[in-house]
Protein backbone atom coordinates (compact mmCIF):
# COMPACT_ATOMS: atom_id res chain seq x y z
CA UNK A 1 0.00 0.00 0.00
CA UNK A 2 2.94 2.34 0.62
CA UNK A 3 4.37 1.97 -2.91
CA UNK A 4 3.47 5.04 -4.97
CA UNK A 5 0.91 6.08 -2.38
CA UNK A 6 -1.07 9.04 -3.74
CA UNK A 7 -0.37 12.25 -1.90
CA UNK A 8 -3.86 13.63 -2.54
CA UNK A 9 -7.05 11.59 -2.87
CA UNK A 10 -10.31 13.27 -3.88
CA UNK A 11 -13.66 11.50 -3.57
CA UNK A 12 -17.10 12.23 -5.00
CA UNK A 13 -19.29 10.56 -2.39
CA UNK A 14 -22.30 9.42 -4.40
CA UNK A 15 -25.17 7.02 -3.85
CA UNK A 16 -26.70 7.84 -0.47
CA UNK A 17 -30.19 8.31 -1.91
CA UNK A 18 -30.09 5.12 -3.97
CA UNK A 19 -28.79 3.18 -0.97
CA UNK A 20 -31.81 4.33 1.05
CA UNK A 21 -34.28 3.76 -1.79
CA UNK A 22 -33.09 0.17 -2.27
CA UNK A 23 -33.90 -0.46 1.40
CA UNK A 24 -37.21 1.44 1.32
CA UNK A 25 -35.80 3.98 3.76
CA UNK A 26 -36.00 7.80 3.76
CA UNK A 27 -33.16 9.51 1.91
CA UNK A 28 -32.06 10.97 5.25
CA UNK A 29 -31.09 7.49 6.42
CA UNK A 30 -28.83 7.14 3.41
CA UNK A 31 -27.12 10.42 4.27
CA UNK A 32 -26.70 9.35 7.91
CA UNK A 33 -25.12 6.07 6.85
CA UNK A 34 -22.95 8.05 4.43
CA UNK A 35 -21.64 10.15 7.33
CA UNK A 36 -20.58 6.95 9.12
CA UNK A 37 -18.71 5.89 5.98
CA UNK A 38 -17.06 9.29 5.79
CA UNK A 39 -15.75 9.01 9.35
CA UNK A 40 -14.28 5.57 8.64
CA UNK A 41 -12.63 6.68 5.41
CA UNK A 42 -11.11 9.77 7.04
CA UNK A 43 -9.63 7.66 9.84
CA UNK A 44 -8.26 5.10 7.39
CA UNK A 45 -6.77 7.71 5.05
CA UNK A 46 -4.83 9.20 7.94
CA UNK A 47 -3.75 5.77 9.15
CA UNK A 48 -2.24 4.68 5.82
CA UNK A 49 -0.42 7.97 5.24
CA UNK A 50 -2.55 9.91 2.76
CA UNK A 51 -1.53 13.57 3.13
CA UNK A 52 -4.60 15.23 1.57
CA UNK A 53 -8.18 13.96 1.36
CA UNK A 54 -10.81 16.10 -0.37
CA UNK A 55 -14.46 15.11 -0.08
CA UNK A 56 -17.27 16.48 -2.25
CA UNK A 57 -19.99 16.95 0.36
CA UNK A 58 -22.40 19.51 -1.12
CA UNK A 59 -22.31 21.07 -4.58
CA UNK A 60 -23.67 24.38 -5.80
CA UNK A 61 -26.26 22.35 -7.73
CA UNK A 62 -27.42 20.55 -4.58
CA UNK A 63 -29.31 23.68 -3.52
CA UNK A 64 -31.95 22.66 -6.08
CA UNK A 65 -32.89 19.60 -4.01
CA UNK A 66 -36.10 19.60 -1.94
CA UNK A 67 -35.94 21.99 1.00
CA UNK A 68 -36.53 19.28 3.59
CA UNK A 69 -33.58 17.25 2.24
CA UNK A 70 -31.33 20.32 2.30
CA UNK A 71 -32.37 20.99 5.90
CA UNK A 72 -31.57 17.39 6.81
CA UNK A 73 -28.14 17.65 5.15
CA UNK A 74 -27.35 20.88 6.96
CA UNK A 75 -28.45 19.28 10.21
CA UNK A 76 -26.06 16.39 9.61
CA UNK A 77 -23.31 18.88 8.83
CA UNK A 78 -23.92 20.64 12.16
CA UNK A 79 -23.77 17.31 14.00
CA UNK A 80 -20.55 16.33 12.20
CA UNK A 81 -18.82 19.63 12.92
CA UNK A 82 -19.88 19.56 16.57
CA UNK A 83 -19.22 15.89 17.30
CA UNK A 84 -16.05 15.36 15.27
CA UNK A 85 -14.13 18.58 15.95
CA UNK A 86 -12.37 17.32 19.08
CA UNK A 87 -11.66 13.92 17.51
CA UNK A 88 -10.15 15.48 14.39
CA UNK A 89 -7.97 17.70 16.53
CA UNK A 90 -6.91 14.81 18.76
CA UNK A 91 -5.88 12.83 15.69
CA UNK A 92 -3.80 15.73 14.31
CA UNK A 93 -6.16 16.26 11.33
CA UNK A 94 -6.36 19.71 9.76
CA UNK A 95 -9.84 20.55 8.47
CA UNK A 96 -10.43 23.07 5.69
CA UNK A 97 -13.74 23.80 3.99
CA UNK A 98 -13.55 24.87 0.35
CA UNK A 99 -16.35 26.55 -1.55
CA UNK A 100 -18.60 29.57 -1.12
CA UNK A 101 -20.03 30.34 2.30
CA UNK A 102 -22.52 33.12 1.64
CA UNK A 103 -25.49 30.72 1.35
CA UNK A 104 -24.61 28.74 4.47
CA UNK A 105 -26.34 29.73 7.69
CA UNK A 106 -24.38 31.93 10.09
CA UNK A 107 -24.12 29.23 12.76
CA UNK A 108 -22.63 26.74 10.30
CA UNK A 109 -20.09 29.29 9.06
CA UNK A 110 -19.13 29.99 12.68
CA UNK A 111 -18.72 26.28 13.40
CA UNK A 112 -16.55 25.87 10.30
CA UNK A 113 -14.36 28.79 11.32
CA UNK A 114 -14.00 27.37 14.84
CA UNK A 115 -12.91 23.92 13.64
CA UNK A 116 -10.58 25.38 11.02
CA UNK A 117 -9.00 27.57 13.67
CA UNK A 118 -8.72 24.73 16.17
CA UNK A 119 -6.99 22.42 13.70
CA UNK A 120 -4.96 24.98 11.72
CA UNK A 121 -1.60 23.93 13.17
CA UNK A 122 -2.17 20.19 12.93
CA UNK A 123 0.37 18.32 10.81
CA UNK A 124 -1.37 15.05 10.02
CA UNK A 125 -4.03 14.41 7.38
CA UNK A 126 -5.27 17.50 5.55
CA UNK A 127 -9.03 16.99 5.28
CA UNK A 128 -10.72 19.28 2.76
CA UNK A 129 -14.51 19.28 2.66
CA UNK A 130 -16.14 20.87 -0.40
CA UNK A 131 -19.36 22.68 0.60
CA UNK A 132 -21.43 24.79 -1.77
CA UNK A 133 -18.63 24.05 -4.21
CA UNK A 134 -18.72 24.21 -8.00
CA UNK A 135 -15.69 23.97 -10.26
CA UNK A 136 -16.98 26.41 -12.88
CA UNK A 137 -17.99 28.91 -10.22
CA UNK A 138 -14.57 28.61 -8.61
CA UNK A 139 -12.82 29.28 -11.93
CA UNK A 140 -15.05 32.27 -12.70
CA UNK A 141 -14.31 33.75 -9.28
CA UNK A 142 -10.58 33.33 -9.87
CA UNK A 143 -10.86 34.89 -13.34
CA UNK A 144 -12.64 37.92 -11.91
CA UNK A 145 -9.99 38.21 -9.20
CA UNK A 146 -7.29 38.01 -11.89
CA UNK A 147 -8.97 40.73 -13.96
CA UNK A 148 -8.80 43.05 -10.96
CA UNK A 149 -5.02 42.65 -10.94
CA UNK A 150 -4.84 44.12 -14.43
CA UNK A 151 -1.81 42.03 -15.39
CA UNK A 152 -1.21 38.78 -17.25
CA UNK A 153 -0.88 35.88 -14.83
CA UNK A 154 0.63 32.41 -15.01
CA UNK A 155 -0.81 29.06 -13.92
CA UNK A 156 0.75 29.21 -10.46
CA UNK A 157 -0.72 32.64 -9.76
CA UNK A 158 -4.13 31.54 -11.02
CA UNK A 159 -4.02 28.34 -8.95
CA UNK A 160 -3.37 30.41 -5.86
CA UNK A 161 -6.61 32.31 -6.52
CA UNK A 162 -8.66 29.12 -6.23
CA UNK A 163 -10.24 27.74 -3.07
CA UNK A 164 -7.51 25.07 -3.07
CA UNK A 165 -4.54 27.41 -2.77
CA UNK A 166 -1.60 25.64 -1.07
CA UNK A 167 -3.29 22.26 -1.68
CA UNK A 168 -1.63 20.04 -4.32
CA UNK A 169 -3.74 18.79 -7.22
CA UNK A 170 -5.36 15.39 -6.67
CA UNK A 171 -3.38 12.35 -7.76
CA UNK A 172 -6.51 10.26 -7.94
CA UNK A 173 -10.23 11.06 -8.00
CA UNK A 174 -12.61 8.33 -6.86
CA UNK A 175 -16.31 8.41 -7.65
CA UNK A 176 -18.68 5.91 -6.09
CA UNK A 177 -22.08 4.52 -7.19
CA UNK A 178 -21.17 3.65 -10.79
CA UNK A 179 -21.54 7.15 -12.21
CA UNK A 180 -18.76 8.15 -14.62
CA UNK A 181 -18.60 11.93 -14.53
CA UNK A 182 -16.91 14.50 -12.31
CA UNK A 183 -19.95 16.73 -11.77
CA UNK A 184 -18.28 20.15 -11.67
CA UNK A 185 -15.70 19.02 -9.09
CA UNK A 186 -12.12 20.36 -9.10
CA UNK A 187 -12.18 21.05 -12.84
CA UNK A 188 -8.92 23.00 -12.92
CA UNK A 189 -7.18 20.80 -10.37
CA UNK A 190 -7.96 17.49 -12.11
CA UNK A 191 -6.12 18.24 -15.36
CA UNK A 192 -3.76 15.27 -14.80
CA UNK A 193 -5.64 13.36 -12.14
CA UNK A 194 -6.23 9.62 -12.49
CA UNK A 195 -9.92 8.67 -12.28
CA UNK A 196 -11.19 5.54 -10.54
CA UNK A 197 -14.91 4.73 -10.73
CA UNK A 198 -16.48 2.34 -8.23
CA UNK A 199 -19.90 0.69 -8.54
CA UNK A 200 -20.25 0.66 -4.75
CA UNK A 201 -22.74 3.12 -3.26
CA UNK A 202 -21.10 5.51 -0.80
CA UNK A 203 -22.77 4.13 2.37
CA UNK A 204 -21.26 0.73 1.51
CA UNK A 205 -17.83 2.08 0.53
CA UNK A 206 -15.44 0.44 2.96
CA UNK A 207 -11.78 0.90 3.78
CA UNK A 208 -11.13 -2.18 1.62
CA UNK A 209 -12.77 -0.39 -1.31
CA UNK A 210 -10.51 2.61 -0.73
CA UNK A 211 -7.51 0.29 -0.69
CA UNK A 212 -8.67 -1.26 -3.99
CA UNK A 213 -9.02 2.17 -5.61
CA UNK A 214 -5.55 3.18 -4.43
CA UNK A 215 -4.14 -0.11 -5.72
CA UNK A 216 -5.68 0.58 -9.12
CA UNK A 217 -4.08 4.02 -9.09
CA UNK A 218 -0.72 2.50 -8.18
CA UNK A 219 -0.86 0.36 -11.32
CA UNK A 220 -1.39 3.35 -13.61
CA UNK A 221 1.44 4.89 -15.63
CA UNK A 222 1.26 8.67 -15.14
CA UNK A 223 3.18 10.17 -18.08
CA UNK A 224 1.83 13.76 -18.06
CA UNK A 225 1.98 13.83 -21.87
CA UNK A 226 5.48 12.36 -22.06
CA UNK A 227 6.42 9.29 -24.09
CA UNK A 228 6.62 6.10 -22.06
CA UNK A 229 10.19 5.36 -21.04
CA UNK A 230 11.83 2.08 -22.09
Amino acid sequence: MTDLLPKHVAIIMDGNGRWAKARRLPRTMGHKKGVDTTKAIVRHAGKIGIEYLTLYAFSTENWSRPEDEINDLMGLLRVFLKSEAADLHKNNVRLRVIGARDRLSDDIVKMIENVEGMTADNTGLNLNVALDYGGRQEILKAVNDAVKLGNLIDEETFSNMLFTTDIPDPDVLIRTSGEMRISNFLLWQCAYTEFVFSDVLWPDFSTDELNKAISEYQNRDRRYGRVESN
